[in-house]
């Protein structure tokens, strides 16, 4: 590998030159497949210099921080054009994450003929490995577009807080052990080319495998599955949105005592597709497919703006959407891609565990009956 690298104040020059070069005097087989532009190194947000004593050798930082943290920093340092910055104040925690998971495997191992044995079967499960299958396939692309800060993203960061929502969500039927063993397997293949030390101690020590971490190749993944990863995150949303009006209910009075929790159950409306002036919202977005400044000045002059809607209100929605575009109009439909009454039905222990709800029922807003049920409490 060419490990020729222009700095971004060569760019103008070098680079340049480099380019017309090949063009002019090569065949197009020996044209560069691309370039990578470093910025410069910073220590602790600081430029590094000796100078200013704002300085630090590799070895230095290895003896300080250990070869794995140090990798893990350096990978979090930065991608792109923005000058990298090496701090401390991630090298450090990076031990104690990389110590954590390491004594967490361990712990599972050692207590894995009390997990749930046999082939994944609840929302939980599904909605775990189908996280591992995005995490497999993002990772890759960081990696392969060289953006180590985003693979240390997708690989380690997304990929426990997977884990995490997992093990939360799981309650008393308990986590699927294969599931786990997965996880411990694609963990540590998606951090060999950050912490190949780290790794191969886990691929062989804890994990007890054959060969080396480093030769076990990319791990397998399904394709990932962008509905169910919606449903997901609307299910999230929604306990989140819940537990807020429960303890804006319970908020402490004027004395600062908190109210006792006067509510043990609550109805859940459902609605299966967008309508009124969200529905309006993804009518103009569709017909632009951004939010720009025309795109803005049509809603104000719609009937939703005039109808006392509020510009944050709009803003936030539209705002929601555009983080969708990335997988085309679609994301814009009316209608989402899935069921929410039937997530909701599939996970109603987990959300009254998660809320501390004794009774907890979902209802459609198209059901007259139903709205008159929850009468004034409807919101």
């Amino acid at each position: 590998m060419d490990l020729r690298v222009s700095g971004k104040d060569l760019i103008q020059n070098h680079l340049s030159f480099c380019i017309y070069n090949h063009t002019a005097l090569m065949p197009k087989r020996h044209w560069p497949r691309g370039f990578r532009c470093n910025g410069h190194l910073m220590l602790n947000s600081k430029k590094m210099s000796k100078s200013t004593g704002n300085f630090m050798m590799l070895r230095e930082a290895i003896k300080k921080f250990s070869a794995s943290a140090t990798r893990f920093a350096i990978a979090g340092a930065g991608d792109g054009m923005d000058d990298a910055n090496f701090a401390f104040e991630t090298a450090n925690p990076a031990v104690l994450k990389l110590t954590k998971e390491l004594s967490w495997m361990e712990g599972v191992i050692a207590t894995e003929s009390s997990l749930r044995s046999g082939p994944p079967s609840t929302h939980s499960d599904h909605v775990f490995s189908n996280d591992m299958n995005i995490a497999v396939e993002a990772t890759k692309k960081n990696y392969s577009d060289t953006m180590f800060r985003e693979a240390l993203k997708t690989g380690f960061y997304d990929l426990q807080a997977a884990r995490d929502e997992y093990r939360l969500s799981c309650g008393s039927e308990g986590m699927n052990r294969d599931l786990l063993w997965q996880f411990m397997d694609v963990q540590t293949r998606l951090i060999v080319p950050i912490c190949p030390h780290y790794a191969e101690h886990t691929w062989r020590v804890i994990l007890k495998k054959n060969g080396y971490a480093i030769k076990a190749g990319w791990p397998e993944a399904d394709a990932p599955g962008m509905t169910l990863k919606k449903a997901n995150t609307y299910l999230q949303g929604l306990i989140v949105s819940i537990r807020k009006q429960l303890l804006k209910k319970n908020k402490p009075n004027a004395t600062g005592d908190a109210k006792r929790p006067t509510r043990v159950a609550a109805l859940v409306f459902v609605a299966e597709q967008y309508d009124g002036w969200e529905n309006e919202c993804l009518e103009t977005l569709r017909s632009r497919f951004s939010v720009d400044k025309e795109t803005v000045e049509a809603l104000q002059h719609s009937k939703i703006w005039q109808q006392g809607n509020s510009e944050q209100n709009l803003m936030r929605f539209l705002n929601s959407k555009t983080d969708c575009l990335l997988v085309g109009v679609q994301a814009l439909d009316l209608k989402l891609p899935f069921c929410m009454a039937e997530v909701v039905e599939k996970n109603l222990e987990l959300m009254k565990r998660r809320l501390g709800l004794q009774r907890l029922e979902i209802m459609s807003v198209a059901d007259v009956d139903a709205v008159k049920k929850a009468g004034i409490l409807v919101s």
